[in-house]
């Protein structure tokens, strides 16, 4: 595997490849982000991976600084997996010479919903680097994970809209075997709040056995499950019932006609706000 820390090198190292496959990361890689590359080396020859983390998707009261930086534990991953032919890790001058006022705002009614109402700025962050990122790596694949649903969809518009040649693969969520979804932010979790978190999968699997035994009243739903995750001492932004589709609030007649459903959640157990999804039909 070879590391470059510049888009010169990057350049240089892909120069005539036609099918490049790229996923980009925050680095502190677990095995979600490891079986993203994995699939990305089924679509495409070679296997580019980033790691960068972006400060334009962090809001000032977040966790840019202590969001873990792990790069030479990543990079022995990485080389022992043998799936990743060039792996670009550049730092914030590289990826930003100068203040990055050219931005992509995600529209409304997708990137000001659920995760983008809670952190404002977060997928104007994610799009704009992403889109940098494409145009750094010039891939003709790359792959997201589904944990970051909302992001996955948003990515996959921007690219239709701007007619990005870029193919977009979704991977299922990779979780621990308690059901915990795999996210960098998990090491923030003590023993005890470690123990509690499966329990906002499994309140999104209530939801859909609930869903799937007849009961389509979307708002008892999620303040049922909104309940139970407060009463245990989470502290909930959301708990969303929506379509697959766009992330539109459903009818009722859309619940019962089994259109496919999403539903997506956010809360902190402790200082670590966790996020998760289950899809639904």
């Amino acid at each position: 595997m070879k590391v470059v820390h510049t888009i010169e090198e990057l350049r240089d190292q892909l120069r005539g490849q036609l099918r490049t496959a790229f996923v980009p990361t925050m680095g502190n890689l677990h095995e979600g982000h490891l079986s993203l590359m994995r699939l990305a080396r089924q679509q495409g020859d070679p296997v580019v991976a980033s790691i960068f983390v972006n400060r334009l998707q962090f809001g000032p009261n977040e966790d840019f600084d202590k969001y873990p930086r792990t790069l030479q534990e990543d990079i022995a991953k990485l080389e022992e997996r043998r799936d990743v032919y060039v792996l670009f890790a550049p730092n914030e001058q590289e990826m930003y010479p100068e203040p990055q006022t050219y931005r992509v705002q995600p529209p409304t009614g997708l990137g000001d919903i659920l995760e983008g109402e809670f952190r404002p700025g977060f997928f104007e962050g994610v799009s704009t680097v992403v889109l940098k990122l494409f145009s750094c790596v010039q891939p003709k694949v790359a792959v997201f994970g589904k944990k970051d649903y909302q992001q996955l969809m948003i990515v996959r518009s921007m690219c239709r809209q701007f007619q990005l040649p870029v193919q977009i693969y979704a991977h299922e969520t990779v979780r621990e075997t308690n059901g915990l979804a795999l996210s960098s932010r998990n090491r923030y979790l003590n023993a005890t709040e470690y123990a509690e978190a499966p329990m906002l999968y499994d309140t999104l699997h209530e939801v859909k056995n609930r869903l799937l035994a007849g009961e389509f009243n979307r708002e008892e739903l999620e303040y049922q499950a909104t309940k139970t995750l407060n009463d245990r001492g989470w502290k909930v932004d959301y708990v969303a019932l929506r379509k697959q589709s766009n992330l539109h609030i459903p009818t009722q007649e859309e619940i019962a006609n089994k259109e496919p459903l999403v539903v997506l959640a956010a809360a902190k157990l402790g200082q670590t706000r966790l996020i998760d999804n289950l899809e639904i039909f």
